[in-house]
């Protein structure tokens, strides 16, 4: 069974999810309150995949990784990055306006990056991958924008019901998430315990890059701790149910494979960001 049947409906319900929870004010807090909006954007939407097309390039991934590893960088936040803002005691408020932002944007910036990928990574000479972005920008508005502006309607519309389905529906996103990455290891272990040590080493590098950039950003720009911890949070935690449509989609790449780094990194990031909440709630303790 592909996984592209397990990885859509997740998808669109990940998203509805996040419309759930939207309001007006999760957008025009870029107005009120534009720098750590803007610090935060910034490191998801140009330093990751950046960091990405970097770490990727100096490791020498073939064509198909290279461009998986930018795919799940060029991607927006995890709707899980609320959850585990709040756990770090971060601006949840920002965390929700980010990602809902990013998801909006990435729209546009997912088909750009991905032909700077493609192009860079030698695939137009190999044909070992190719870009429909005509495809790419219908499916993305397909599973993505018509989820978040559905569930946002019935925020609007219908609050009590959509805060029911928001509480009901955000208990299985994580377990839906971690089926998916169960069932693609499955599916694919031989090609992932093959590629472990120099993909895993790769993504990993690249979640505690991300982090630390992040972190230099905020410090740099003079946020403050909630916000600092929201921002490595949100540059860290990326949409991985996203990167795993897209590489595995018919209408795209159609790539089984090129969507191990998502899951590779949705594994790792987990891991990373539980010990950053776990690091954080022990040095508030000490």
């Amino acid at each position: 069974m592909s996984t592209i049947f397990i990885v859509i409906p997740i998808l669109f319900v990940l998203m509805f999810d996040l419309g759930l929870t939207l309001k007006l004010d999760d957008f025009t807090r870029l107005f009120r309150s534009p720098r750590p909006v803007l610090v935060g954007l910034f490191g998801q939407l140009v330093v990751l995949p950046v960091l990405a097309f970097g770490l990727a390039w100096a490791m020498h991934l073939n064509p198909v990784f290279f461009v998986g590893v930018v795919l799940i960088a060029c991607c927006p936040g995890g709707s899980s990055s609320n959850v585990f803002s709040m756990l770090a005691g971060g601006d949840v408020a920002l965390s929700v306006t980010l990602t809902a932002l990013s998801s909006l944007i990435t729209l546009v910036t997912v088909p750009l990056v991905l032909m700077w990928a493609v192009a860079a990574s030698g695939a137009t000479t190999t044909a070992a991958v190719s870009l429909p972005v005509g495809n790419l920008l219908v499916q993305n508005i397909v599973l993505m924008a018509v989820p978040i502006a559905l569930g946002a309607g019935l925020h609007k519309w219908r609050p009590a019901l959509a805060a029911r389905l928001a509480r009901a529906l955000g208990k299985v996103a994580f377990p839906a998430l971690m089926l998916l990455a169960g069932v693609f290891f499955v599916q694919h272990y031989r090609e992932i315990i093959a590629n472990f040590g120099q993909l895993g080493m790769c993504v990993l590098v690249l979640i505690l890059l991300a982090a630390g950039a992040a972190s230099l950003l905020s410090r740099a720009t003079r946020l403050t701790g909630p916000v600092r911890r929201t921002i490595v949070i949100e540059v860290g935690m990326q949409n991985a149910a996203q990167a795993i449509a897209v590489a595995s989609s018919p209408f795209i790449f159609n790539n089984e494979v090129m969507a191990i780094p998502a899951i590779l990194y949705a594994l790792m990031m987990n891991v990373v960001l539980l010990s950053y909440v776990g690091w954080l709630r022990w040095a508030a303790k000490s």
